[in-house]
């Protein structure tokens, strides 16, 4: 089992869930995330002032996947979070980290089974 982490654009969001659910991958986490990376924020003016926005707004999405989900989990999020045909600075990254265990809470499943 993997534990998959995705950094991405907020608006590439319905694309990259519409890319997964092709895949029958349903169960994911998504939370309102900012950081800073090779963008390195942005300018912007407010009432005449402008000001230094380092923190860019993104999407994280969490997703326990068993192995045979792996590898189509990870394509299908990079194909739909990439901007244009060879992406861009920002588009995010992809994280895959080892899932030791898991277990349901209202049934008391563990493994695969509870994901």
């Amino acid at each position: 089992m993997k534990y998959i982490i995705a950094i991405i654009q907020p608006t590439r969001l319905e694309a990259v869930k519409e890319a997964l659910s092709h895949i029958e991958v349903f169960r994911l986490t998504i939370s309102d995330v900012q950081g800073i990376g090779r963008q390195k924020g942005h300018t912007e003016t407010y009432r005449g002032h402008e000001y230094q926005i380092n923190f860019i707004r993104k999407v994280k999405i969490e997703i326990a996947v068993d192995d045979k989900f792996v590898e189509p989990t990870i394509k299908a999020i990079a194909q739909a979070a990439r901007t244009g045909t060879e992406g861009k600075i920002g588009d995010g990254k992809i994280f895959m980290l080892p899932l030791e265990d898991v277990m349901r809470i209202s049934t008391g499943e563990r493994g695969p089974e509870a994901i």
